[in-house]
């Protein structure tokens, strides 16, 4: 379905952006690999899921808090492919204090990767997107879009932050064959909240399955951990002729979360 497309996928060197770098893939997308750490190994995990598509693989460890680097990442990718047609903004950092105590550089930072720099990629992709007719915008906000929790002052305000960003990028390219829209996770076991549950058997002294339980029942009703492969399915529908119209959306899978 997405042979001969490009897709960008910002912080994909584990987690979410990983699992839906995997499922562009295995669609035939050629990808553009980023993030911190090793790059080899989920190389490899990307050109097994596209090798009967024959798929190309790149990566660039751009630090997505930095506009130059940025830009040099988007001109390697026009550079190694021709241009980006898919964008997946998923890039994301945490910290957990109350908004007294908050550091103003954690503030800065998680701000300027978690929100500022989506907006960097997409002014850069939207002209080659809107000249060639076509592209796919995919913001990974989080349910921390749509609701707030104690403790994540800059996290939410940046998840809020995307899901606006998606409704006016997808309003300014409503007549086009460029769509953009939000995807909005619950608990997906990542390092990101891998650490969250550790730090919860810590503080409570039991074991890490019991604290995975403790922390979904806080939040989650289904009480099961949303994957990356499921959200990277998400994702290949957005890039789809069946969400052609599917257009600023911020889509939920959170397994309850922000029904209740």
């Amino acid at each position: 379905m997405l042979k001969g497309k490009t897709a960008l996928v910002t912080g994909s060197t584990s987690g979410i952006g990983l699992g839906i770098a995997c499922a562009l893939a295995q669609r035939g997308a050629n990808i553009v690999l980023n993030g911190f750490g090793d790059a080899e190994g989920p190389r490899a995990q990307v050109l097994a899921a596209g090798e009967q598509a024959g798929v190309r693989v790149a990566y660039h460890g751009a630090d997505m808090s930095r506009p130059d680097e940025i830009e040099d990442m988007m001109r390697y990718a026009a550079g190694q492919f021709g241009r980006v047609d898919i964008l997946v903004n998923n890039a994301g950092i945490q910290h957990v204090a109350s908004v007294q105590d908050f550091p103003p550089q954690k503030w800065d930072a998680i701000i300027a990767i978690n929100l500022t720099s989506a907006f960097h990629t997409s002014r850069l992709a939207l002209p080659d997107m809107l000249a060639a007719g076509w592209g796919r915008i995919i913001n990974v906000a989080s349910v921390h879009g749509l609701v707030a929790s104690a403790q994540k002052s800059a996290y939410v305000a940046a998840k809020h932050g995307i899901v606006g960003l998606t409704k006016v990028t997808a309003l300014e390219t409503a007549t086009t064959g460029v769509t953009c829209n939000a995807i909005c996770p619950g608990w997906v076991l990542t390092p990101l909240v891998q650490k969250q549950v550790d730090a919860k058997a810590e503080q409570h002294g039991i074991s890490n399955e019991e604290a995975k339980k403790l922390l979904l029942g806080e939040k989650e009703p289904s009480m099961q951990f949303t994957t990356p492969e499921e959200l990277g399915e998400l994702a290949v529908f957005f890039c789809s002729p069946a969400a052609n119209n599917v257009r600023g959306v911020a889509w939920n899978m959170d397994g309850g979360w922000a029904a209740q």
